[in-house]
């Protein structure tokens, strides 16, 4: 199931999100606020994604559509030009995939 969530005058909001895959380094900072953070390449990156998304679409790096090709539909969107990390080849989740391979 799905939830509706919409600004006050009744629009919908419409999330961007981008989403990477690989190894960060976490731990909590500050003594007087304490915050947990996670920090590194792989952080950058999801950013990266998230900003050159589109609303109430999720865009993935080449590195998450490996991992997640065999269970959700996937579009390429081709290449573009990420900042800081130059060409990548990136991805827009579709969906769930249905048992046998069909959209969901």
């Amino acid at each position: 199931s799905s939830v509706q969530v919409a600004w006050p005058d009744g629009s919908p909001i419409m999330l961007k999100i981008g989403i990477h895959c690989g190894p960060v380094v976490a731990g909590v900072i500050c003594r007087r606020l304490p915050r947990y953070r996670l920090f590194g390449d792989t952080v950058n990156t999801a950013s990266r994604m998230c900003s050159l998304s589109e609303g109430g679409r999720i865009h993935l790096s080449a590195s998450a559509d490996s991992l997640l090709r065999h269970d959700y539909n996937l579009l390429s969107r081709g290449i573009i030009e990420v900042k800081g990390k130059g060409p990548m080849h990136t991805y827009w989740l579709q969906g769930q995939k249905k048992p046998g391979g069909q959209s969901s």
